[in-house]
């Protein structure tokens, strides 16, 4: 895996924490207005300009690049973000209660990912790749990273401990109680930036964890632009696969297919075992109350199939529910696991949902088999948490 440091455009020390935003796919319009209310140095507006813009306009609309734009242009002339006059790497630790991982910040190589070093478990959407290359496009800029993941290296982990022995760049706790500490790595007396890149040339794989549309983005992105420069390069965190926590991603469906409850009940009973106990399970909320829905593996199952959301998908969603393909029918939702259950049983009790699924997380095990394989997951199949920030690395293409 081919990896190099990189001249960071990034915030200064006291400005960190007023502009490191959640990424900008994770919130709609009204949570990115009301998280960036009364703070012109939050991230938002750079990566959700169109809170910044009249009622209706969308964060792809060719008003919204522009005044992500002006946003960042906006944030550089003021201080707020600073440019590195040292390429480096960095170290970046989120700790989320008792969880803690800690990666490594680089430009990552886009022939590797075309190449299949960077493997994918997600299709993409043509759509969003297209709003991502747009983004870099007008905003010169990857202002977004990765999130990667790789086998653990008891090298490269003793490197990053030693580095952050160090005092830190940055320290700080967000809004949502998730710490985030980033160190400097480089030529410091720990390590050099080439012993590090060398370490990483050894990993012949790594997977996209998060950021499937980034990274198709960046890719096109520099194929259009023939690989020059830094347009070959995009920007990425890379963490051993053992630190990863991954949740749930839980379904919603808007109706019961115009099935009584009754019939969608007996339905249900007919394709699982329902309460007790077996091998796989996930847990139904419906009509007020929660019911496991539990089945075995089928003989014969590949990695994917045998996937608890597979399962729930080809058995229930399909089969009694008629969800075809949950990638586009607007009566399936999906809602992260670090929300919970209750969270699941609220847009059913208001009649937002006609029932919820709560799923089992997949296992990064899992994720990298499949990726292994070839093959592709059902779409919302893993939910990683804590998520990256943005603002806090932005790499330049120009």
């Amino acid at each position: 895996m081919n990896i190099r440091p990189f001249a960071a455009v990034r915030p200064a020390k006291e400005d960190a924490a007023l502009v490191a935003s959640v990424p900008y796919d994770v919130v709609d319009t009204a949570e990115a207005k009301a998280l960036a209310a009364g703070n012109d140095k939050s991230f938002l507006h750079v990566s959700r300009p169109e809170i910044d813009l009249p009622e209706g306009e969308t964060f792809s609309s060719d008003a919204a690049y522009a005044q992500a734009k002006k946003a960042l242009d906006s944030l550089i002339a003021r201080g707020v973000l600073v440019k590195d006059g040292v390429k480096r790497f960095y170290a970046y630790r989120q700790t989320m209660g008792s969880h803690s991982q800690t990666g490594i910040v680089a430009v990552f190589d886009t022939k590797d990912y075309i190449g299949g070093v960077l493997k994918q478990h997600e299709k993409t959407r043509r759509d969003k790749e297209d709003d991502r290359t747009r983004h870099i496009e007008v905003l010169q800029a990857h202002t977004g990273p990765a999130f990667l993941t790789y086998r653990d290296d008891p090298a490269i982990d003793t490197l990053v401990r030693e580095a952050c022995r160090a005092a830190p760049l940055y320290d700080f706790t967000a809004p949502d109680g998730i710490e985030h500490t980033v160190w400097e790595i480089g030529d410091d007396g720990t390590c050099t930036a080439d012993e590090l890149a060398e370490l990483f040339a050894r990993i012949d794989t790594a997977y996209i964890a998060d950021g499937h549309h980034r990274s198709a983005a960046a890719a096109r992105y520099a194929r259009e632009h023939g690989f020059e420069g830094e347009t070959r390069w995009f920007l990425a965190v890379a963490f051993p696969a053992s630190q990863l926590k991954i949740l749930a991603y839980n379904r919603l469906v808007a109706d019961l297919n115009n099935l009584s409850p009754e019939q969608f009940l007996a339905k249900v009973a007919g394709k699982f075992k329902l309460g007790g106990e077996s091998s796989r399970f996930c847990k139904m909320y419906f009509q007020g109350k929660w019911t496991r829905l539990g089945w075995e593996i089928p003989a014969g199952a590949d990695a994917v199939s045998a996937l608890d959301v597979s399962y729930l998908q080809d058995n229930l969603l399909a089969d009694i529910l008629g969800i075809g393909d949950p990638r586009t029918d607007a009566r399936i939702s999906f809602m992260g696991g670090i929300r919970g259950e209750d969270a699941l049983a609220a847009k059913v009790d208001s009649g937002e949902a006609a029932v919820a699924f709560a799923m089992n997380p997949v296992t990064v095990e899992e994720m990298m088999a499949i990726a292994d394989a070839g093959a592709i997951m059902p779409p919302k199949s893993t939910w990683f948490e804590p998520k990256l920030r943005s603002g806090l690395f932005i790499h330049s293409v120009k």
